[in-house]
């Protein structure tokens, strides 16, 4: 029973989280499926990878130095950081390099990353819940790890990863070849750098006073990251504001669906109230084709003829044009 307990709150708040991500993601969504591989990724390929070579390098380091501190503290602040970022920054490379036309801004390799690394908590979750609270202090111990590892840290990881997101973003909206190098070892070593302060704060900072203060300084971090979040959907409602005007110039769609597929609250709006009119499927297509429509504009611009962006062009505006009268 409490193992089951365990699974539960492992994965359960992380995949509510992942949730969270994919919602935010308003105008331009990510592919179920493929997202759900990242999340799994995380969970198994990172989270299991991350144990074996943590546990393999931190015996090793024993070995060396014959002090379980120091052992300890460069597992955590030096070995950990390094390791698990790089195997969860692997799926974002795998969408960057697979997936491109999946990968379309800034704020998809935001989604990207943290979905992987919400995998990688929620496996890492488990472990910490069980064995650091249960097996140690019972369920009094249990129901505390919940609360440290959910409630308190539970943005940890995809804060860290985001960076290297970012990174593979830049890089995949650049023609520089210098920016498609350096972007994404930047965004990982950023990832590296603010897992290991946190790492190391909390193997130097006890009690609660110490607790606090280490949550103070990931909130902070936190909320920036918000803030940079925000920015990204805002630039991404700028997009398909100067990329879609032609559309409506066109007569592909109605200047009544520009000014929707512009903001993100009223295509909400919008596709919610065509819930009642049996058009649902239809309104949440239409838009999802605006914004794919609006990115692969900009694509053209910035990057050419890359990946046929042209002929997928052509391929919505259609598809746009079908769908316009049923919305």
């Amino acid at each position: 029973m409490p193992f089951l307990v365990s699974l539960f709150f492992g994965f359960a708040p992380m995949l509510l989280l992942a949730y969270i991500l994919y919602w935010i993601d308003r105008y331009e969504k990510e592919p179920g499926l493929l997202l759900g591989a990242v999340f799994l990724w995380g969970a198994i390929v990172a989270a299991g990878g991350a144990f074996i070579i943590n546990t393999f390098l931190g015996v090793g380091l024993y070995i060396f130095t014959s002090s379980e501190a120091a052992t300890a503290f460069a597992t955590g602040s030096l070995i950990a950081p390094f390791v698990e970022e790089i195997l969860k920054g692997f799926s974002v490379l795998i969408v960057f390099l697979i997936f491109r036309k999946e990968f379309d801004s800034i704020l998809d390799g935001i989604i990207y990353a943290g979905v992987a690394a919400l995998g990688f908590a929620a496996t890492e979750n488990i472990y910490y819940i069980f064995n650091y609270g249960f097996v140690q202090s019972g369920w009094q111990g249990l129901w505390t790890l919940v609360f440290i590892r959910v409630i308190l840290v539970g943005w940890q990881h995809p804060f860290y990863t985001a960076f290297t997101g970012i990174g593979f973003a830049l890089a995949r909206l650049n023609r520089s070849i210098w920016v498609k190098i350096i972007a994404p070892l930047i965004g990982l070593g950023l990832a590296m750098f603010t897992h290991s302060v946190h790492n190391t704060l909390a193997s130097i900072l006890s009690g609660l006073s110490g607790l606090a203060f280490g949550i103070l300084i990931d909130w902070i971090g936190w909320f920036f990251m918000f803030c940079f979040i925000l920015w990204a959907i805002n630039k991404e409602g700028q997009i398909l504001k100067k990329y879609l005007a032609e559309e409506v110039k066109l007569g592909i769609i109605s200047s009544s669906h520009y000014q929707t597929a512009s903001s993100s609250w009223s295509q909400v709006f919008k596709c919610l109230t065509s819930l009642f009119h049996g058009r649902y499927m239809n309104t949440r297509c239409f838009y999802q084709l605006c914004g794919e429509l609006a990115h692969k504009k900009l694509q053209l611009a910035q990057l050419g003829n890359e990946d046929g962006n042209l002929a997928t062009i052509k391929i919505i505006q259609t598809e746009l044009t079908r769908l316009a009268p049923l919305v």
